[in-house]
């Protein structure tokens, strides 16, 4: 058991190193797939031993090999998140069994959903947008797989209508906020994204994903403008925190939910 925890944690530092790539070639309109990686800074090639993932930032000491400039925190937090949500998916959706069975795909569906995860909340956070090159294909996917899980007989009708109508509402109601608040509460991307949330949550739990984002957001609004960090009409990016309320959901909804109506009872 120990060993497969290891594999899929040290497969979610490899991919959140890959994130981290990707996430800074979008931003630069620059191909993920082909050219070798350089330092940001002197623009100098990187080799090997200087993209292991977070063993390389700790023996380089956060510094470049090349230049001694500082290298970002963000790449070793990243690559430590990854591997953590990718344990965490182990442990729900982690039974493996022939190579093209459900939960194989299922397991497969699911890290691939963190990833999108990880590249909106990053991509938000650095720069205040979520790109269609990867909200499309995340909307895509995640249709995809309910209309599979249907045709399985996994789901029923009612069920099928319910992840469809989660998505549908949920983007209606931050389309809603973004008509009357003319842009400025938040921008176009989120009502795109709430259509990938609510396809992956589904009813109710799509309730308590956007609650969570919504408390998350104003606890950190909160904590900003006390520090005089931002000011009552400064930007923030909402999507990181749609993905943190998400990803909670997704793991702990039903016993949030459980919880919450104990408490009215």
């Amino acid at each position: 058991m120990i060993e497969y925890l290891i594999i899929v944690f040290c497969f979610g530092l490899i991919f959140g190193s890959f994130l981290n790539c990707l996430v800074c070639r979008l931003s630069k309109n620059e191909g993920f797939l082909y050219g070798s990686s350089y330092c940001p800074h002197c623009k100098h090639g990187l080799g090997f031993f200087d993209l292991v993932p977070l063993l390389s930032f700790l023996f380089l000491k956060g510094k470049c090999r090349y230049c001694g400039k500082k290298i970002s925190w963000q790449y070793p937090l990243v690559e430590l998140m990854t591997g953590g949500l990718f344990l965490l998916v182990y442990s729900k959706f982690g039974t493996m069994t022939a190579l093209f069975s459900f939960d194989t795909l299922q397991f497969l569906f699911y890290l691939t959903i963190i990833c999108f995860f990880i590249i909106i909340f990053l991509f938000d956070l650095k720069y205040y947008i979520i790109p269609d090159e990867v909200i499309y294909p995340a909307i895509f996917i995640s249709f995809a797989w309910i209309i599979y899980s249907f045709f399985l007989g996994l789901i029923d009708n009612t069920e099928t209508l319910y992840y469809i109508f989660s998505a549908l509402g949920a983007s209606a109601f931050f389309f809603l906020i973004w008509l009357f608040s003319k842009g400025q509460a938040m921008g176009f991307g989120d009502v795109k994204l709430a259509i990938f949330l609510g396809l992956i949550l589904g009813w109710p739990n799509v309730i308590t994903g956007i609650f969570l984002g919504f408390f998350f957001g104003a606890i950190i609004g909160v904590i900003l403008i006390s520090m005089k960090k931002k000011g009552l009409k400064s930007e923030v990016p909402f999507g990181p925190f749609l993905i943190t309320g998400t990803i909670i959901a997704m793991f702990w909804g039903d016993k949030i939910l459980n919880w919450y109506f104990s408490l009215r009872i």
